[in-house]
């Protein structure tokens, strides 16, 4: 089993090093590395500056998107448990939601206006 995995591995390592060597993309050009506009020279850079504030209001979107997935299958969960049970963990990671939610307001994610 060792052996065999070994001996994959060696394989793989030697076919990417025969790619890596014969690969036609190993040539840096200062012409190839720009980017292409009509054939003159760039006036602006390539890149554009992102907003860090709509990053932040990305990652709190899916954040709370994924929390959403997992409130879900407590409906499902409902009729299989002891009501109390249910309520007290449900509950409970409702509070912890709310929690993250006043703490992201308190710091100030949330403002769109800045």
């Amino acid at each position: 089993m060792i052996n065999m995995s070994m001996i994959i591995f060696l394989i793989s390592l030697f076919l990417m090093m025969i790619a890596s060597i014969i690969s036609k993309k190993t040539f840096m050009d200062r012409e190839k590395n720009s980017p292409f506009e009509c054939g003159f020279d760039p006036k602006n850079s390539a890149r554009l500056p992102f907003s860090l504030q709509f990053f932040l209001i990305a990652v709190i979107f899916l954040i709370f998107d994924v929390e959403i997935a997992l409130l879900l299958p407590l409906i499902m969960i409902m009729k299989m448990t002891n009501i109390m049970l249910w309520m007290t963990i449900s509950f409970f990671f409702l509070f912890i939601l709310l929690i993250g939610l006043y703490h992201e307001w308190n710091q100030g994610a949330l403002n769109w206006n800045k």
